[in-house]
């Protein structure tokens, strides 16, 4: 009984110091923070000068395995690359060590769940031609397209979401799913590459 009453009070001060520590972490790296998010564990931020990244209300980033029944195995990640990208987050979303890449234009609408360690990306990273590939740092030879994701998505665990990508609202996206090409309104897809399973 004391044993579980030392944990409960631990674990309880781990999560005060979090909401203190993670609000501090994301304005410190300029980061727009809405009203009531929650934070377990600390998230990965890294913002390129002149970006933004903008956090709607009451949304839950969860960067520690103990806090999710799946687990992460990482923190949250969330990244601009160029300095003219802009990565919102809308109201009420739950994030679980997902990986969530801007180098154009990444925005996730309202009510939005994002499963253990999905990704999230406008960008190949890396430019098509072999030349200088490995270091290359110029984005303007990289490919990019704007991602949107609609209100209510639920993105499974470890599905990947890339570049140019527009999921309507309300849809699912299966476990371990890549997501190439855009998502209907109030459909479930699942698959590499994913495709139409059936409706919600």
């Amino acid at each position: 009984m004391h044993d579980c009453m030392m944990y409960r009070l631990i674990t309880k001060l781990m999560r005060s110091w979090w909401q203190i520590a993670g609000r501090f972490l994301l304005w410190s790296r300029g980061v727009s923070v809405g009203p009531g998010c929650v934070f377990y564990g600390l998230p990965i931020v890294d913002i390129c000068p002149g970006s933004s990244i903008v956090i709607g209300a009451r949304v839950v980033l969860c960067s520690d395995a103990r806090f999710t029944v799946l687990g992460v195995n990482h923190p949250v990640v969330l990244r601009t690359l160029t300095s003219s990208a802009r990565l919102v987050i809308g109201d009420d979303c739950g994030i679980s060590g997902a990986s969530i890449c801007a180098a154009e234009r990444v925005e996730i609408g309202c009510r939005v769940l994002m499963g253990s360690n999905a990704m999230v990306f406008d960008t190949d990273f890396h430019a098509r031609s072999p030349n200088n590939r490995r270091g290359n740092a110029d984005w303007r030879e990289i490919a990019k397209r704007p991602v949107c994701v609609g209100d209510d998505v639920f993105i499974g665990a470890a599905a990947i979401v890339t570049k140019g990508v527009q999921i309507e609202s309300g849809s699912i996206v299966g476990a371990g799913a890549v997501v190439v090409k855009d998502v209907a309104a109030g459909v479930i897809v699942a698959g590499n590459p994913a495709r139409y399973i059936g409706d919600v």
